[in-house]
């Protein structure tokens, strides 16, 4: 008899078998969150049923928990990238994890740590921009935080004070145009 889940020839353990092997193959080279790997099972052909019941007993065992992949993520690339909060939930909710779980992940991540991280990306930035009209240094440091998911209003004010600080730039900077103030804005938005 046969399930009609089931393609023709293969036994729902045979199924069964396979899924538990992809999981485990893609998590022995790094943890992957419950949605990614429905997706790999997916385009696997396997039956969403058999998916469903592996994933149900990778989540009992451990092998895959959303809470812990997400506090992990945040952790990594908060320090390993620099990323910001609005840039590392756009990650994970890429990546399937629900807005709750985000949330979470990112509560230990403030105001105060994500100031001091683009802080210190600026100034990593600046030992090696020598040379360049402080107009393009402010817009090219404002533009990386922002890729970083920095608010406009923190890269603005880090990159800002990093200049200033700078003794062949902060001159130059108060005498800033106002063009060129309001190009970095447009980058910011775009």
């Amino acid at each position: 008899m046969s399930d009609d889940r089931v393609p023709e020839g293969r036994s729902a353990a045979a199924d069964l078998e396979r899924a538990r092997g992809i999981c485990l193959r893609r998590l022995a080279v790094r943890p992957h969150t419950r949605a990614e790997l429905e997706t790999v099972l997916r385009r696997h052909g396997i039956d969403d049923a058999v998916a469903a019941e592996v994933l149900r007993r990778y989540d009992e065992v451990g092998l895959v928990d959303d809470a812990a992949f997400a506090h992990a993520w945040v952790s990594s690339r908060h320090h390993g990238k620099g990323l910001a909060r609005r840039a590392l939930a756009r990650e994970l909710h890429n990546k399937g994890v629900a807005d709750e779980i985000v949330g979470n992940a990112l509560v230990d991540l403030d105001s105060a740590t994500e100031e001091e991280t683009a802080r210190a990306l600026v100034l990593r930035r600046l030992r090696t921009d020598r040379g360049r009209r402080p107009e393009a240094t402010f817009r090219r440091l404002v533009g990386m935080l922002a890729r970083k998911g920095y608010p406009p209003g923190l890269a603005f004010r880090v990159v800002k004070e990093a200049l200033a600080a700078r003794p062949d730039t902060g001159d130059a900077l108060r005498e800033m145009p106002v063009d060129a103030w309001e190009s970095a804005v447009d980058d910011l938005e775009n």
